[in-house]
């Protein structure tokens, strides 16, 4: 293989890829990067049999090959080289590769590549449908952070996705608090399909799209062992994972004694205050909600935390209280993960008693909702 590219193109193409990169492994393989000719342009892949990311970038080809060498020691090298033209070329005998910028250059030995996973492509055919990049992006980040973080139960440590006539549903849980977040697609998705994609696999997702604006193309293998994603030049690819997701409308309540709408920056500021005391204390943060005197006075959400050794923490927060008085108790690094990421001004805490689950969603929307678990303290 003999070929020339820009050292910006080859290294954000190595950027891309490298998360996919195994980084402690029994195949030396997996610790490369594959770089190959691909009809006219340079295919750059990575993978860790999890997941694997594929991208192309333009490049003047000689003489077509492909290698693999190790994603660490290239990207290291490729990014002191000045931005300009660089020279790729194997030998095919020794299986290196020499890259040369100018007068700098450096040879590194590889492996072959037909040893190397074949990582699937996005087909033209079977299940596939486009949806708005920035849509998925904002949807995954709205639900990753809620699933489990162990592989004990491994379809928790990942994310439900539900395609379903014009609607997409992503769902997460941990068994203590569950993500749902919903919308409509421009394009029907046709037949019911539900899928379990770990959750970490989304986040490289996620970090994919960026800022792409362009819709983004989803497909399914045949056997239904992995889900593959085209975002512009890069191809990402998963696998999935078996099993069955716990029913998202069983968990999720209907109802509330008590609804509370108040502004998301005040009140993730007084559960932060309260967190820095809670953390002495199992992560427990109490709200108490009282609502106003009468309609025109606003009701109050005190947030409090308590540590033995180091003393306590009280916040007030002006809310618009709708229902009775209520006390809860909930994880304060919960309640801040779900107040972190949501963007809307107002929102809405919906309570049912010091016993049972709690919801957080905007005030203004319905298609996001967070399911918290309470903490059951002795005595409250």
């Amino acid at each position: 293989m003999r070929v020339a590219c820009l050292q910006e193109n080859l290294q954000r193409a190595l950027s891309r890829v490298g998360r996919a990169v195994a980084s402690r492994t029994a195949l030396p393989v997996l610790s490369n990067v594959l770089i190959a000719t691909d009809n006219g342009r340079l295919r750059i892949a990575a993978t860790n049999l999890d997941i694997g990311v594929t991208t192309w970038i333009d490049a003047d080809i000689e003489s077509e090959g492909r290698i693999t060498v190790d994603a660490r020691l290239l990207g290291e090298f490729v990014n002191t080289l000045p931005q300009g033209a660089i020279s790729l070329t194997t030998d095919d005998v020794r299986f290196s590769l020499t890259v040369q910028s100018g007068r700098d250059k450096a040879s590194i030995n590889g492996i072959d590549a037909e040893d190397f996973p074949v990582i699937p492509s996005v087909p033209d055919e079977g299940f596939l449908v486009e949806v708005d990049a920035q849509m998925l992006r904002e949807m995954i980040s709205l639900v990753e952070f809620s699933a489990a973080t162990d592989e004990s139960r491994p379809v928790l440590a990942g994310v439900y996705t539900r395609f379903e006539g014009d609607m997409l549903t992503l769902a997460s849980a941990d068994g203590f608090r569950m993500a749902v977040s919903e919308h409509r697609l421009d394009n029907a998705a046709g037949d019911r399909q539900e899928l379990i994609v770990p959750a970490r696999s989304y986040r490289e997702l996620a970090r994919i799209i960026g800022d792409h604006a362009d819709p983004i193309r989803i497909a399914v293998t045949p056997n239904r062992s992995q889900v593959l994603v085209r975002v512009g030049d890069t191809e990402w690819v998963s696998r999935l994972i078996d099993g069955t997701f716990p029913d998202v409308k069983q968990i999720v309540p209907k109802d509330f004694a008590t609804r509370v709408d108040v502004g998301r920056d005040t009140l993730l500021n007084a559960v932060r205050r309260a967190g820095y005391f809670a953390r002495e204390n199992n992560d427990v943060v109490f709200l108490m909600v009282q609502p106003g005197e009468d309609d025109l006075a606003p009701g109050n959400v005190e947030v409090s935390a308590n540590a033995a050794e180091r003393g306590n923490s009280q916040s007030f927060v002006d809310a618009s209280v709708t229902g009775s008085e209520i006390r809860v108790a909930f994880n304060g690094k919960y309640l801040t993960d779900v107040l972190s990421v949501l963007r809307h001004g107002q929102v809405m805490l919906g309570l049912n008693g010091s016993n049972h689950a709690g919801i957080v969603r905007p005030s203004s929307v319905e298609d996001y909702t967070h399911v918290i678990m309470p903490m059951v303290i002795g005595g409250q």
